[in-house]
C-alpha cells in the first residue's frame, strides 16, 4: 500500500520551534512552568491553570493507543487514533507502518516522523513499539 500524501502543516511563530525540532528528528510537547503539567496541542496559554509560562519540553515519543478507528473505505486506508503520551497528554494522530487489523486499545506505540508534501516539515505519527 502506498503512503498517503500528507499536506505540509502551516508553520507560524508560535509553532515554529516544534517544526524545527521535528526537522531535527526531535519531538517536543508544551509544558507549564507554573503547574508543571504538559499539554497537547502546543499553545501559549496553559489549559489547566491559564498561565502564560509555557515552555517547550523534550518528549520520549512513546505512548499507548487510547482510541482508534480504521478508515478502510478511503482511497488510501489509514488509522486515526488518540495516543496518550508517556508525558501525559493525549494527541490525535495516525498509526502507520503496520497491520491495521492487529491494532488494539492499550497497545504501546512509538513516534515516527513522516514526510510532508513540498518542503514541509515531517509530521509526527506512531507505529507499534
Amino acid at each position: 500500500m502506498a503512503d498517503r500524501k500528507i499536506p505540509a502543516p502551516g508553520v507560524n511563530p508560535e509553532t515554529e520551534p516544534f517544526w524545527t525540532a521535528a526537522r531535527e528528528g526531535r519531538f517536543l510537547v508544551k509544558g507549564c512552568a507554573s503547574c508543571g503539567k504538559n499539554h497537547w496541542y502546543p499553545r501559549a496559554i496553559c489549559p489547566f491553570c491559564f498561565s502564560d509560562r509555557t515552555e517547550w519540553r523534550p518528549a520520549s515519543g512513546r505512548g499507548v493507543i487510547y482510541s482508534l478507528s480504521v478508515m478502510k473505505r478511503a482511497p488510501e486506508p489509514y488509522v486515526m487514533a488518540y495516543v496518550t503520551l508517556e508525558e501525559g497528554p493525549t494527541m490525535m494522530t495516525n498509526i502507520v507502518d503496520c497491520d491495521f487489523d492487529a491494532l488494539k486499545i492499550g497497545q504501546k506505540v512509538k513516534l515516527v516522523f513522516k514526510p510532508t508534501e513540498g518542503d514541509g516539515p515531517p509530521f509526527p505519527m506512531f507505529t507499534p513499539a
